[in-house]
């Protein structure tokens, strides 16, 4: 039985068994032996036993296991033996032998304030993605003319990224292996930069002076900076997840609901089936949707948890760059059919009847507008189009699309002009996608009764199918309009002004335009004074009137003539020649 013997390594307590211990102080003095010429040779040793407790915890983690020789011998074996990686001042002394066939290197984001401007942020993820960070830079201020989202970002990732200050750290930034080689040759790198600028102080010390005094100034603002916006990062996060997730959520039930009968809905069932905006089933296209929309919310998912929770790993390279690869091929496919579908939108094409209306020239014509009770509850309920049942219990498109236009005419007597219209691929193609459109009226005696809707076959597909009702009137004639038109009138104001104060309003065509015959003088724009008002007849008119003048009473008469007065309908005089 070994005995056991509790070790700190690292800042972290392990169980080591003996022998393993005796090894593993072995292996300690030959490196302290091979680094007796090196420069930091604390540092190093201190760098290598943070890395061997790394590769420990890997292993075992922190709990109450030992670690026994074969642990050691593999951990060794990643680290490397001293005598083999010797660094000599004479660099050709280096043997270019390699042990770390069972070291994996993975590079880790990081940020590189020795060789960043402000905070290292953009260093550090040039070491990560391999870009010069003068490109990160020019990037950076693109963005920052979008709403200064360059500035957000930046905030962002200095809260998120931590610095690189161990030598392990800095190595695991560039994706070096983190062996008794690299660690030695870094730590000389720096001891060796460091003596470089002490000695050359005197000839670049003008030129160091400004940066040293942006990064200390830079160091005291941005450690202001950490302090206000980790709270900040806190509640980011807590408000990037309740946006995004849901989200989330919600395109992966569409995507199982998508063109079944299922009790939740979503918008885009009725756009995609009605529009036909693939030739493929419907259920793919929900799936381009899903991934190209999805995949962006998922990672706004991922980084209100970190900014949560600042030690939660990564997902991995190959995670990453999947994603990346499925989103970029679903968003390709998506443009694609989007410029395909623009291409069935490129022509406009139209039908047009005419019916005449038997309207006796004594008689009111009465205009309203009906609803279909199977599909809304009133002529107010509109909707560009819609997926609807009919009375077969097949699916057909439903429109509100539906305009009318009052214009006069110079023929005796009125008549309705009803112009179906559509687009499409070609010419051809929008004409008989126009005459399929369904659309009915009706006139009664002297009602002219307008559905507010139109129907069209779902083989159609949707490519904006409308109605445009014009209503020719000889001169003369009289109509009114009920509620239902305000809806739906599209005529030129100049012409035919209707009023929505009340329905029971009786208009009339003249030559030029259409007035109001019962509207209140301040709500007609249309009427001129001139011709309501009424001429009152020449008269004279004498009056008499008693005056007390030194007690005695004298009659005065006064004679006076309204020729030239004008007065309006109520009597009021507004005119006077």
């Amino acid at each position: 039985m070994n005995k056991t013997v509790n070790i700190n390594l690292g800042g972290i307590s392990f169980h080591i068994d003996e022998d393993a211990y005796q090894k593993l102080a072995r292996y300690f003095d030959a490196i302290k032996r091979s680094l007796s010429n090196s420069n930091g040779q604390d540092e190093i040793i201190k760098d290598i036993e943070m890395r061997i407790a790394e590769l420990i915890a890997e292993k075992h983690g922190t709990g109450n296991q030992v670690i026994t020789i074969k642990d050691l011998d593999e951990i060794i074996a990643v680290m490397g033996q001293p005598e083999d990686y010797r660094l000599d001042n004479d660099d050709q002394d280096i043997p270019k032998r390699n042990f770390n066939s069972g070291n994996k290197v993975t590079k880790k984001l990081y940020r590189d304030k020795e060789n960043g401007m402000i905070s290292g942020v953009l260093a550090g993820l040039g070491h990560y993605f391999g870009i010069d960070k003068v490109w990160l830079r020019i990037l950076l201020l693109v963005l920052v003319f979008f709403y200064g989202t360059g500035i957000l970002a930046y905030i962002i990732l200095w809260i998120v990224m931590p610095e690189a200050v161990t030598t392990t750290e800095k190595l695991e930034m560039q994706g070096e292996p983190i062996t008794i080689s690299n660690i030695e040759k870094k730590v000389r790198e720096e001891f060796e930069s460091v003596s470089e600028k002490i000695k050359n102080v005197n000839y670049d010390k003008m030129g160091n002076e400004i940066k040293t005094g942006a990064n200390k100034v830079a160091g005291s603002v941005g450690d202001v900076f950490i302090s206000i916006f980790k709270v900040f990062a806190k509640i980011l996060g807590v408000f990037i997840i309740m946006s995004s997730l849901p989200v989330i959520i919600c395109l992966l039930i569409g995507v199982f609901t998508l063109g079944s009968s299922a009790f939740i809905h979503f918008p885009w069932q009725n756009f995609i089936t009605a529009g036909n905006y693939s030739d493929y089933p419907i259920w793919s296209f929900g799936l381009l949707m899903f991934f190209a929309v999805g995949i962006p919310f998922f990672y706004l998912t991922l980084l209100g948890f970190k900014l949560l929770i600042t030690n939660m790993k990564s997902m991995g390279n190959l995670a990453n760059y999947t994603l990346l690869a499925i989103w970029l091929i679903c968003t390709g496919i998506l443009v694609a059919i989007g410029i395909n579908q623009l291409t069935e939108f490129s022509f406009d094409g139209r039908v047009v009847e005419k019916h005449t209306l038997n309207l006796k020239p004594a008689d009111t014509l009465l205009i309203t507008f009906r609803h279909n009770v199977d599909y809304a509850k009133s002529t107010d309920d509109r909707v560009d189009f819609m997926i609807v049942p009919d009375s077969t219990d097949n699916e057909i498109i439903y429109s509100n699309e539906v305009s009318l236009t009052i214009q006069k005419t110079d023929e005796k007597l009125p008549y309705i002009q009803i112009e179906r219209e559509a687009k499409g691929g070609s010419l051809s193609e929008a004409k008989k996608t126009a005459q399929k459109i369904r659309y009915s009226y009706k006139f009664e005696g002297n009602k002219l009764i307008l559905d507010n809707y139109l129907l069209s076959d779902l083989q159609s597909k949707f490519r904006d199918q409308e109605i445009e009702i014009t209503l020719y009137l000889p001169e003369g004639t009289l109509f009114k309009a009920d509620a239902s038109v305000r809806n739906y009138d599209s005529s030129d104001d100049a012409y035919f002004n209707l009023h929505y104060s009340s329905e029971d309003y009786i208009y009339k065509v003249y030559k030029e335009q259409v007035k109001c015959t019962n509207c209140p003088a301040n709500e007609n724009d249309h009427n001129d004074l001139e011709e309501t008002a009424a001429e009152v007849k020449d008269t004279t008119i004498t009056t008499t009137t008693s005056v007390n003048v030194n007690g005695k009473v004298i009659s005065v008469k006064e004679t006076t003539s309204n020729k030239g007065l004008t007065v309006d309908k109520d009597g009021v005089i507004i005119k006077k020649q």
